[in-house]
């Protein structure tokens, strides 16, 4: 029927980025970090089209908007800045400029010495039209400049008079009540959360293993001793392994024995006793009133306590016995304890999500959220999220920060690319990433691309991790120091978000258990004793990088990689520039973890919006020295056994 069209809205607006399914899922992004919107925006004939971006708080009735520019192609593109967390929305509106249209025919048939009388008359009636579509002083306004274009003789003061910039710019504005805007059929999301979303730094370690004196378990007051020194390293996240109490039934023994002898602590993953489940805390760690102790002490240090979330259960925990249905039986009788072939977790069992009872499952599970939100906990670690629903998480993430938007969650899923990316498109604020196993020059290329030049950019927010108690890469276990210097220097510097598991990273601890990439005496299954005074070679370095990343905006964002050409395939480059102001680095890392390499980087001066012919220096934010530079191509040494990688800040001659 003809009343489904609009014949009057001539523009079309399509592939509209950053737009995720259709609009289904938010892009992302935190408080004063742009969101550049483009469109395909085109009509018939051979108009002038105008086009602006609409977007607002979604608590906000009012709308803001920004002039879109076109960047040739039909495409338009404009930006804007959100100032709070929450979500906000945005669309396009795109209409044809009658006035822009007609002076441009206008300036042509004037250049060609044609008769113009008739056009200066078809442009007296757009003025007049367009007084009656704006407020009452600057339609006064308009009326003036009519009257002296009207009354103009001259056909070149005519045309001159047209394109006075305030002429322009109020036929412009007079826009607002043309019923000929047309605006695209979706209003998306964008999620804007907290800083320490896109900013972060973790530290992993183990609390029953942070006692002062050997062989005693250690406790929430042992933790808050350690505060110092991990504020000192510059971490502002520090993530634990599960505190509940551990099963008993079944209990793995030291580096996950099937027997477990007396004494054996069992792995922290296994939750739940006849001592409680997920809302309660192991009694040898303390107490409640010592955990909202130390979440207190944490934040005086600059620092938030982010706990794991794991949805499984020990064969002993409350919930097996209290909703058996929630569990998988097998037909002998038995529970079906968690598999993943030729693993065998016989003190783990998953939760059966299929089954008939899951939407109470699913309400109980947010109440284990609620629970430590109301302890203070904002940051959670969630073990295995994609061997659970991706519907579940959508709900209960929505749950939550529609109640507790400044609540955070860490996807720890090394899986398929696609369940990794769903992940986060459903509400994971942080993911995972396959940067543990990307080593080689091209292999760190390619994986920088695919998270900062593709879509997921607007979604994906990667949280670099260089080792897990999981996961001893053999470039690890095989480079010594050199290997952890260089794979911290890169995870702190290519993502904005990173985290190590420690102390063993600081001291360089590397030894394998056999045919495995896991440590041996793995700490999943014991308790260590750790002399957390000790101070290494690594461990001022991350100081010292963690203090580079707070005072270099640069390095407080992932997705402005732009990569840098090296001659030699063991140097790897890239820079970053700060979306504000000149802060620019240049990060170089020889990735021969035993011998020093040399040669020529590029550095992507035309992509970080420099000429090509300059004379700066760079200073070496590391070591401290300088370097009088010029032009792309440089040279540099790096000696692996010193310092494997140049953390260079870009010093302009028109910088202070």
């Amino acid at each position: 029927m003809i009343q489904n069209y609009e014949g009057r809205k001539r523009v079309i607006i399509e592939n509209v980025v950053p737009q995720l399914e259709c609009g289904a899922y938010p892009a992302k992004r935190t408080p004063s970090e742009p969101c550049t919107v483009e469109a395909t925006i085109f009509a018939d004939g051979h108009d002038v089209i105008q086009a602006k971006l609409l977007y607002r708080h979604s608590s906000k009735r009012q709308w803001q908007a920004q002039r879109m520019h076109p960047l040739g192609n039909d495409r338009w593109q404009a930006s804007f800045t959100p100032d709070r967390e929450g979500e906000w929305e945005y669309t396009i509106q795109g209409w044809i400029d009658h006035y822009q249209s007609w002076l441009h025919g206008l300036i042509r048939k004037f250049e060609a010495n044609q008769d113009i009388g008739v056009e200066l008359q078809i442009g007296a009636q757009l003025l007049e039209e367009a007084q009656g579509r704006l407020p009452e002083k600057e339609a006064r306004r308009l009326g003036k400049i009519l009257q002296q274009y009207q009354a103009t003789a001259d056909a070149a003061a005519a045309v001159s008079l047209a394109q006075f910039p305030e002429l322009v710019e109020l036929m412009y504005r007079s826009h607002e009540k043309n019923g000929d805007i047309k605006q695209y059929e979706k209003t998306l999301k964008l999620q804007v959360e907290r800083e320490r979303a896109r900013f972060s730094a973790w530290y992993e370690f183990f609390p029953r293993s942070a006692a002062a004196e050997p062989g005693k378990h250690g406790t929430f007051r042992d933790c808050i001793r350690l505060l110092p020194r991990i504020a000192e390293m510059g971490f502002d996240v520090i993530y634990f392994p599960p505190i509940h109490p551990i099963g008993e039934k079944n209990r793995k023994g030291k580096n996950n024995a099937l027997t477990a002898e007396p004494g054996d602590v069992g792995s922290p993953w296994a939750i739940g006793s006849r001592l409680g489940g997920h809302k309660s805390i192991h009694p040898d760690l303390g107490t409640d009133e010592d955990f909202r102790e130390l979440v207190e002490q944490a934040r005086q240090h600059g620092i938030e306590i982010a706990l794991d979330y794991a949805l499984q259960c020990a064969p002993d925990h409350p919930y097996v016995q209290e909703h058996p249905q929630w569990f998988k039986w097998r037909p002998d009788g038995t529970v079906q304890y968690a598999e993943n072939p030729p693993k065998k977790y016989q003190d783990v069992l998953p939760f059966n999500f299929e089954n008939d009872d899951w939407q109470n499952l699913w309400q109980e599970l947010k109440t284990i959220f609620d629970y430590w939100i109301a302890r203070g906990v904002k940051i959670f670690r969630v073990d295995n999220p994609h061997t659970k629903p991706l519907p579940f998480w959508e709900w209960v993430i929505r749950a939550i920060q529609k109640k507790n938007p400044e609540v955070l969650f860490l996807a720890e899923a090394f899986t398929k690319p696609r369940v990794m990316e769903r992940l986060a498109k459903v509400g994971f604020t942080q993911s995972y990433t396959y940067f543990t196993w990307r080593v080689s020059k091209e292999d760190l290329e390619q994986y920088a691309r695919d998270l900062t030049q593709t879509e997921a950019r607007e979604y994906f927010r990667p949280n670099f991790w260089p080792n897990t108690p999981d996961i001893l890469p053999p470039h690890l276990s095989q480079g010594g120091d050199n290997a952890h210097l260089s794979r911290l220097i890169l995870a702190a510097t290519m993502s904005s978000n990173w985290g190590m598991y420690g102390p063993v990273y600081e001291f360089g601890l590397n030894q394998p258990m056999p045919t495995k990439e896991e440590y041996v005496n793995n700490e999943k299954y014991q308790l260590h004793h750790w002399d957390w005074n000790r101070k290494t070679r690594i461990s001022e370095a991350i100081t010292r990088i963690n203090q580079i990343r707070r005072e270099n905006e640069a390095l407080q964002y992932t997705h402005n990689i732009v990569l840098g050409e090296t001659d030699n395939a063991h140097l790897f480059a890239f820079a970053k520039k700060a979306p504000q102001g000149n802060n620019i680095v240049l990060v170089v890392v020889n990735l021969d973890h035993r011998w020093k390499q040399g040669g020529w980087v590029k550095v992507p001066l035309q992509q970080l919006g420099l000429p090509t012919q300059l004379q700066y220096q760079v200073r070496d934010l590391l070591s401290g020295h300088t370097y009088n530079w010029q032009n792309e191509w440089n040279y540099v040494e790096l000696e692996p056994s010193h310092m494997p990688a140049h953390v260079l800040r870009l010093e302009l001659p028109d910088s202070p």
